[in-house]
């Protein structure tokens, strides 16, 4: 597709994401929507970039030109929009956010009735209505046909007590010390306000969103200050979001991070203990560290693999009737409680598992040893099908005989080539990754 990518549409603020794009682009999902319309209200929401407010008032006027009346909340995290979209009983919901992204790239996200993310035949839809001239032309309303606008800032409330009701009612965050690092992103009020309200001292670090420093040198991609910060405050535990907080990153007593597979392990450990692991199985995608397997079957659990993307790991949770899945990146799906990745919620579930467990965090996340795993980025201008590069397969295949696993692929989000090796020497390895890295980089040119 030209427009949509692994995670909604995204690019560019003001270049390939522009203010005609986005009210096109609303536009065409008002015309899907309309479809299957009950409420003909439609939420939308948004990170804090400072192309927000272009692109929300584009969607706006996009949305109410084919009819829609539209509801503006303002900065709330994505899996708030999920909620909120069916709580609020509207026809579809959208989410303005470029994600992990630097502030000059946005995004759009799109979410169904039921607080679904779309698949890739709805967006296929979507995107056809999108380069249909005539039919977007032949939609657009007049008179009292025109939608209808506003903006609602006490929604907030309806999330807080939604998020807070996933914690253990026999549980209180009383005497626990919580750093969290905002990213300067959409949680900026919400991830302080539920962690506090349920007894936690809250240390809160990157919550002055300006509009240009989301991301920026801080969040789930940087948690170096948050380490510190923990470290310095002699914290419990610290928690980064990502700006639109659908994902996270655990910091221990100690400063270090918790890697993403021992994370998912120890939930579903905690939730299968709990019973409240549905099938006795989780899901994960192929990034995933078979350390993880291993350990998830030594405990009769069984594990689930998928394509990267956290839309793709709820499609497994739906098929397979699963309740938990995620990403060794940190997104991480409790469906009970959200429709998407949930900072918060997860963030929730794991104050929730160390606080039973008993143990400093550091000790309850120290579960199985990962194997070794190099994963690196190569930036490229174009993306030439990798099968079609001479000699490619016969790396592969000395890989695999060195038993070596490998997965190669690009961003569906950025122009880079994604590289992950795993096995059980890392120096071998390292010197495979070095090789691969300069075949690829010449081939790439």
């Amino acid at each position: 597709m030209k427009l949509f990518g692994t995670d909604g549409v995204r690019g560019k603020a003001g270049a390939k994401l522009d203010a005609m794009t986005a009210m096109r682009l609303a536009m065409a999902a008002g015309i899907y929507f309309r479809k299957e319309s009950i409420s003909n209200k439609i939420i939308v929401g948004k990170d804090t970039r400072r192309s927000g407010y272009m692109i929300e008032n584009a969607i706006v006027s996009g949305l109410t030109a084919v009819g829609y009346d539209v509801i503006q909340i303002g900065p709330m995290p994505t899996p708030a929009i999920a909620f909120l979209t069916e709580d609020m009983r509207c026809d579809a919901g959208i989410m303005i956010s470029a994600s992990h992204n630097p502030f000059y790239d946005n995004g759009i996200k799109f979410f169904d009735k039921r607080g679904n993310k779309l698949n890739q035949n709805i967006e296929k839809k979507i995107e056809d209505i999108f380069f249909n001239d005539e039919k977007i032309k032949s939609n657009q309303q007049t008179g009292l046909k025109i939608g209808s606008s506003k903006r609602i800032d006490d929604v907030i409330g309806r999330y807080i007590v939604h998020i807070k009701n996933s914690f253990p009612k026999d549980l209180t965050l009383n005497g626990i010390r919580i750093v969290v690092d905002t990213a300067n992103g959409a949680a900026y009020k919400v991830a302080p306000t539920i962690l506090s309200e349920l007894g936690a001292e809250v240390f809160v670090i990157n919550d002055k969103p300006d509009g240009s420093n989301i991301n920026q040198s801080c969040g789930a991609l940087h948690p170096q200050r948050l380490s510190e910060e923990v470290k310095k405050v002699r914290a419990d535990i610290g928690f980064a979001l990502d700006g639109d907080a659908d994902r996270l990153v655990v910091v221990d007593e100690r400063g270090e991070v918790i890697d993403g597979d021992k994370l998912l392990g120890a939930l579903a450990f905690y939730l299968k203990n709990e019973n409240k692991l549905s099938n006795n199985a989780i899901s994960a995608t192929v990034m995933s560290n078979k350390a993880l397997e291993d350990f998830l079957t030594q405990n009769k659990i069984s594990l689930h693999r998928c394509d990267v993307g956290d839309k793709n790991v709820l499609e497994v949770l739906q098929k397979e009737g699963l309740n938990f899945g995620g990403e060794q990146s940190g997104h991480i799906i409790l469906s009970d409680y959200a429709k998407t990745g949930d900072a918060l919620a997860s963030a929730l579930q794991v104050l929730a598992f160390v606080l039973k467990s008993g143990k400093r965090a550091s000790k309850a996340f120290d579960i199985f040893e990962l194997y070794p795993q190099i994963l690196e980025n190569i930036p490229v201008g174009k993306k030439i099908p990798l099968q079609e590069i001479e000699g490619y397969k016969e790396i592969l295949k000395k890989l695999e005989k060195m038993q070596i696993r490998h997965l190669i692929r690009y961003s569906g989000t950025e122009n880079l080539l994604r590289i992950l090796l795993e096995g059980k020497d890392e120096k071998i390895l390292q010197n495979e990754m070095d090789s691969l890295k300069e075949f690829l980089i010449s081939a790439l040119k």
